[in-house]
């Protein structure tokens, strides 16, 4: 037997009670037809409510801008679909879980020929999807402060429909994260020109929120080096430079970050065993989550994501020692949910040999 213990153990993040510290991390699914999120997306996230998921982080959804989805059926989170997330919530707290929406702008990742409203250019600071790989004109300042507005309009909709909190994603190269990356962001102004003004898009966006929705409703922001089609990108390359991109956040009133790679037990920065995670709690004091590969076999690893992914006890025995450690706060399991939504008890209950390989056919009839 395994001792798990530190996984279980209740946390409080903000006004939101969790029973453990294991999240279900954010998955794209696309199975919200016309942007409505249906029943069948309400019953998704109750089974993993019911199995045991502390903290269930949804899907990206996308702020009331024209050009913030770069695909089918992804659902969104303002006008008519707000009804929809509302009976998601219901669900989840009837099952005793805590829910937060992830918010998304999809930016200069949406293709703009084969998107919805093709005649209206993908959004982007400096219209660059990766670094020399211009699409569009940059931001104007009008757009800017639009999209600003969307997402704290976003924020304070989830507290109006009783989200525990929220997400937002600014990560793997959508659009927040490329107001951060210096490879996407060429501005001179105020949105750019240095690391401090890289981070003001998403700190604008929180300080925003905050005046409406008061200091304690948690607002958690996802991170990453790397990028969509940038997989070894690493904007901050030692310590000092993270700090320098956290500090706004965190005076803006960011609760948590949420820090995305894709390996958790590998070390970020030379001379020290700690993640992106754990630097950022050491960094700034403020909880922090990891993600990466939980309870997938090392050999899966890879970019390879067609192949089969076993359950791999060894995983769970790294994570363990960092949470132990005290490493970051909470950890976020992705594509293991999948195919496993009781992923939680069932891990919880050491019942490993119940747990279901990953792969991405079986994931598909399993969503």
């Amino acid at each position: 037997m395994v001792d798990l213990s530190v996984l279980f153990e209740p946390y409080q993040l903000g006004t939101a009670s969790l029973r453990n510290r294991i999240a279900m991390a954010p998955m794209t699914r696309m199975k919200s037809p016309g942007g409505m999120p249906r029943d069948d997306v309400a019953a998704y996230y109750r089974r993993r409510a019911e199995g045991g998921c502390g903290l269930i982080i949804s899907e990206g959804t996308t702020v009331a801008h024209d050009v913030a989805s770069a695909y089918p059926n992804v659902p969104e989170f303002h006008g008519a679909a707000l009804q929809g997330w509302k009976k998601v919530v219901d669900e989840v707290h009837a099952a005793n879980g805590v829910f937060f929406p992830q918010l998304w702008h999809a930016g200069m990742a949406r293709k703009a020929a084969t998107a919805a409203r093709p005649d209206i250019q993908s959004a982007g600071p400096s219209g660059l999807m990766l670094p020399g790989k211009k699409y569009s004109d940059p931001m104007s300042d009008t757009e800017i402060e639009f999209v600003v507005d969307a997402f704290a309009q976003a924020v304070v909709d989830a507290k109006a429909i009783g989200c525990d909190g929220v997400e937002l994603h600014g990560a793997h190269g959508y659009l927040i994260d490329t107001f951060f990356w210096k490879g996407t962001n060429e501005r001179v102004d105020k949105w750019g020109g240095s690391i401090k003004n890289r981070s003001r898009f998403a700190a604008e966006i929180v300080r925003r929120a905050r005046v409406r929705v008061g200091d304690d409703y948690p607002i958690i922001l996802r991170c990453s080096q790397w990028k969509g089609g940038a997989y070894d990108a690493k904007p901050y390359q030692t310590p000092d430079a993270f700090e320098a991109f956290l500090r706004p956040l965190i005076d803006a009133g960011v609760t948590a970050f949420h820090c995305s790679t894709r390996r958790f037990w590998q070390a970020e920065f030379d001379g020290s065993e700690l993640n992106l995670a754990g630097w950022a709690k050491k960094l700034t004091g403020l909880p922090s989550i990891s993600v990466g590969s939980v309870g997938l076999n090392a050999e899966y690893s890879s970019v390879d994501r067609t192949a089969t992914a076993e359950f791999d006890l060894g995983t769970l025995e790294r994570l363990v020692v960092a949470m132990e450690r005290g490493d970051f706060d909470l950890i976020a399991i992705g594509r293991a949910f999948l195919p496993n939504p009781a992923w939680a008890d069932l891990v919880r209950e050491q019942r490993f040999d119940a747990l279901k390989s990953y792969n991405k056919e079986v994931a598909e009839v399993l969503y």
